[in-house]
C-alpha cells in the first residue's frame, strides 16, 4: 500500500500565519503539522509515501523532510498547480500508485490512534463522534453500514464526522475522472466516498482516541493542546 498526504491548499482560514508559509509547516505543539500524518502512516507499516502541496511552498517540504530517510520513510513529492480540491489533488499520485490499494490522509488532520491499514477492494473511512458535525462531512451509519455522507450539512441526524484518513482501491481514479466541481468548483472527496457508497464498496471503522483537524485558530491551538497532554 502507498501513502498519499495531502498538503495543499491556501490556508486562509490560519491568515496572516499562512501569508508566508504553508499551514501544514506551522507548529502543532513541538514539531510541524506535516510531520504527524507522516508518523501515522510510518505506525501503520506504511513507507513509501508522496507528499502533495501547493506551488508556493514546495521546496519547504523538501527542505524538511528530503528524501525521507531521515525517519525511515521513502518520499515522493508532487505540485498541486492550482487550488481544485482534495480529489483533484489525490489525482497527482495516479502514477505513484502503479496500481496499488492508496492510503489517504490530510496534512493538517492529527490522530492518536495506531491504525492497521489493510484494504482489499473498496474503499474505507475512519468514523469520529463529534459535538460540531456541521463542520465536516458526516457519515450516516445503519446497523454499521454507511449509507451516505453529506458535506458540512446545516441539518443532521448524525454526529459521526468523516476524518481525513481514506483508503481506496485503484477504482479511486477512475472515480475522480467522472467528477464533476462541485458548487465551491473542486473536486470533492466526499463525491469519490458516495460513489463508493453507491457500489456497495464502503466500509468504516471508529476511531476511539482523540482526533484533532488544526485548520483554524481554535482547531490549531486545541491540537496543540491534544499533542501536549500526551507527549
Amino acid at each position: 500500500m502507498k501513502g498519499i498526504i495531502l498538503a495543499g491548499g491556501s490556508g486562509t482560514r490560519l491568515l496572516p500565519m499562512t501569508k508566508i508559509t504553508n499551514k501544514h509547516l506551522l507548529p502543532v505543539y513541538n514539531k510541524p503539522m506535516v510531520m504527524f500524518p507522516l508518523e501515522t502512516l510510518k505506525k501503520a507499516g506504511v513507507t513509501d509515501i508522496m507528499i502533495i502541496s501547493g506551488k508556493g511552498h514546495a521546496g519547504h517540504f523538501l527542505e524538511l523532510l528530503g528524501s525521507g530517510v531521515e525517519h525511515e520513510v521513502k518520499l515522493s513529492y508532487a505540485v498541486q498547480e492550482k487550488a481544485g480540491g482534495i480529489a483533484d489533488a489525490l489525482a497527482l499520485a495516479e502514477d505513484f500508485a502503479d496500481g496499488e490499494s492508496v492510503a489517504v490522509i490530510l496534512g493538517d488532520n492529527i490522530f492518536q490512534d495506531t491504525f492497521t491499514l489493510e484494504q482489499g477492494e473498496g474503499a474505507k473511512i475512519f468514523l469520529k463522534k463529534v459535538a460540531d458535525p456541521k463542520r465536516f462531512g458526516v457519515a450516516t451509519v445503519v446497523d454499521g453500514e454507511v449509507t451516505q455522507i453529506i458535506e458540512k450539512p446545516q441539518i443532521t441526524n448524525s454526529d459521526y464526522a468523516v476524518s481525513g484518513l481514506y483508503l481506496f482501491d485503484t477504482t479511486v481514479f477512475d472515480k475522480i475522472r467522472q467528477l464533476v466541481p462541485s458548487g465551491r468548483g473542486e473536486l470533492e472527496i466526499t463525491d469519490v466516498n458516495n460513489a463508493y457508497i453507491v457500489e456497495g464498496k464502503m466500509k468504516a471503522d471508529f476511531i476511539e482516541g482523540y482526533w484533532q483537524d488544526a485548520g483554524t485558530p481554535d482547531s490549531l491551538y486545541r491540537a496543540s493542546s491534544l499533542v501536549k497532554d500526551v507527549v
